[in-house]
């Protein structure tokens, strides 16, 4: 069977033709006669047959001639990006010295034995930097008021050891004001802080009269770092909000510094009363705190989906210019660090920096281009001037040099945009550590690109010449910016900015949990990814123009729908898979007719919905759909409706799918 040819031009002879004689009626309206016994005519469909045929021939070419096509004006493949997350070491139990976890530490997913090929091989994800568990003890209670002074109350609770039941040995204090107020804080001072690290906070503590729902009790854990107090995320409580004794694991921010508060030199960590929502519980009375301790558990780093490769010899130069060497695994991830080699010299190696092109390269300079998709490392090569001299762009390595890179990274695509929880495995193992986690899913994983995208970039490149004019131009510069966004579109703003003003609104690249859920607050881009953007379109907008970089709106939307199962179908799972392809269709990433993600604007409606649950297998008959629009925070809902129409630039959001399964 042939391979399948390219097609660089759809357009065929009498395509070319009527194209010919639509620009003669623009161009010269003296031209009547457009039959073909016509003269000019018999030109035209001479050079039509001629560009026909041309078209034919350049469809022969194969993606690797059009690629080198495309590396001669400047168009080369973007890498992969690799996925980020974070993961948390947890120890076996409380050290009293200080656990250090390596960088570039790997972890990774479970290999599954029942899944696809694909699906089998395991993820892995390497540690960014490298992470310490400091260690830290109870040293200091306090309380304070709404506007108070602090009140150290540390003489009056019994401070033990977590190896210690914790019983009410201590005469106790009230946690809070009595009545509780808002604002009233009771303030837990650390030996040393702890930035990035798990806290388990051991309390006996109790409430007496009415109290807060402990599941869902008006507080909030916050950090000192240094100019104010940061949110800490409650891995969990067990106290239901002070009610009773149990423990409570903070994760504290990595800003985390140490202090001064009611003159004492601590890690400050602190307990805030918060105002209560409507129909959320209060406090009649404050807790009582009779016993505490504290210790340090584990921590949580940045991690990257791509395996670090180190000291690799590329080979022995021949030292000739523009050579290549090739490295063992590619694609080559972009990491923070510019790449670097390296070339034996005299008194050791010598290193050789990595730039974008050999421009501004002098004979003398050591510089090197990286190909990332090809994995290769390009030297400068030699070009004959007109007055038939050689100028060198880039030094050349002396032959029978041999060549190494330190370190690179490798690995990168869609698989890295794991859910949480995923990486559970350890690869090597850690002292003290006793198992890994991600608690939050893995974001920016996107494939490298396709000769196919490479070939529409190509001549917008040449357009644009790195200058944003159209709203085309500010997308493709978007993207080089920071390949790791999984969508981006401009726009004109709104009547509320001045004129000139555009709005570049950038979806991030982020995975689900295997069921096409997606987290609101995963669509939000980071400030990182923002500022990378905002920096480059910066440099290259009109003079005058306003940018506005941001998430485009998202449209909730809940469908409830009721089906019939056919005979012997098992309706848990009948409902599983109803809710998947749900979540999976409106989703603002993969959804959409095409599978590439929910169009801008396309409104949802229920007869596209019918479809996509009647084509599951088990299914007999949808009974009824409803569609809802919700509110992606609130999760407030709006009235039933057939058809759901989105703003011109907004994308759907899925929120708390409802199926109702019934047998025949």
């Amino acid at each position: 069977m042939a391979l399948p040819a390219p097609n660089l031009d759809d357009r065929r002879f009498q395509d070319l033709v009527d194209d010919a004689k639509r620009l003669v009626q623009q161009r010269c309206p003296e031209w009547s006669d457009h039959n073909v016994s016509d003269p000019g005519v018999t030109l035209i469909e001479t050079f039509a047959a001629m560009v026909d045929q041309l078209s034919y021939r350049l469809n022969r070419v194969p993606d690797r001639h059009y690629l080198r096509f495309l590396d001669l004006i400047g168009v080369r493949l973007y890498p992969p990006s690799a996925a980020r997350g974070e993961v948390t070491f947890w120890l076996s139990a409380p050290q009293p010295d200080p656990v250090v976890v390596p960088a570039g530490t790997p972890v990774c997913t479970r290999r599954s034995e029942t899944a696809g090929p694909e699906a089998a091989d395991t993820v892995v994800f390497g540690t960014a930097r490298e992470l310490t568990v400091v260690p830290a003890t109870l040293q200091r209670l306090a309380v304070a008021g709404p506007e108070g002074d602090p009140v150290d109350r540390t003489e009056r609770l019994a401070l033990g050891g977590l190896d210690q039941v914790v019983e009410g040995a201590g005469e106790g204090f009230a946690s809070f004001g009595s009545p509780p107020q808002v604002g009233d804080t009771l303030l837990i001072g650390l030996s040393d802080p702890v930035p990035r690290c798990a806290v388990l906070l051991r309390l006996d503590c109790q409430v007496e009269g009415v109290g807060v729902d402990p599941k869902d009790p008006p507080l909030s854990w916050e950090a000192w770092d240094g100019d104010g107090w940061a949110a800490c995320e409650v891995d969990h409580d067990e106290t239901g909000g002070l009610n009773r004794p149990g423990d409570i694991v903070l994760h504290v921010p990595a800003s985390h510094v140490a202090s001064v508060i009611n003159r004492q030199r601590a890690g400050w960590l602190r307990c805030r009363v918060l105002e209560p929502a409507p129909g959320q519980p209060f406090y009649s009375a404050p807790p009582q705190v009779r016993a505490a301790s504290a210790a340090t558990i584990g921590a949580t780093v940045d991690a990257v989906h791509a395996e670090t490769i180190s000291d690799e010899i590329l080979g022995l130069s021949e030292g000739v210019p523009g050579q290549r060497f090739a490295v063992q695994h590619s694609p080559i991830v972009p990491g923070d660090a510019p790449l670097v080699l390296e070339s034996a010299g005299g008194e050791g190696w010598e290193q050789w920096r990595a730039v974008e092109h050999f421009a501004g390269s002098g004979p003398a300079d050591r510089h090197f281009v990286v190909d990332h998709m090809a994995g290769e490392v390009i030297f400068g090569p030699a070009v004959r001037e007109p007055d038939g001299s050689l100028r060198q762009y880039g030094a050349v390595p002396p032959k029978g040099v041999p060549l190494r890179l330190p370190a690179y990274r490798t690995g990168g695509g869609r698989r890295g945009n794991v859910a949480r929880g995923a990486l559970t495995v350890q690869r090597e193992p850690v002292p003290f550590v006793t198992r890994v986690e991600n608690r939050h899913p893995a974001t920016g994983g996107v494939e490298g690109e396709t000769v196919a995208n490479a070939a529409q970039r190509g001549p917008l490149l040449l357009r644009t010449r790195d200058r944003a004019v159209t709203a085309e131009d500010y997308e493709l510069l978007a993207r080089q910016a920071a390949p790791d966004v999984a969508r981006v579109r401009c726009v004109a703003a709104g009547p509320d900015v001045a004129a000139g003003g555009v709005r570049v609104l950038v979806v991030p690249a982020v995975g689900d949990d295997g069921t096409g859920r997606l987290r609101f607050e995963d669509l939000l881009p980071s400030a990182e990814t923002l500022a990378t953007i905002s920096r480059a379109l910066d440099e290259r907008r009109c003079l005058g123009a306003r940018v506005l970089i941001e998430p485009p709106f998202y449209q909730g939307v809940t469908v409830v729908a009721r089906l019939l199962a056919q005979p012997r179908a098992s309706l848990d799972k009948l409902r599983t898979r109803a809710s998947e392809a749900l979540y999976r269709h409106l989703n603002p990433i993969t959804g959409g007719p095409e599978g590439t993600g929910w169009p801008f604007g396309r409104p949802v409606q229920a007869g596209e919905v019918f479809a996509v649950l009647q084509r599951l297998a088990g299914v007999d008959m949808v009974e009824d759909v409803r569609l809802f629009g919700a509110d992606p925070i609130t999760g407030a809902r709006g009235d039933a409706v057939t058809r759901l129409d989105l703003g011109a630039h907004a994308l759907v959001f899925s929120y708390d799918h409802q199926i109702r399964v019934t047998p025949v």
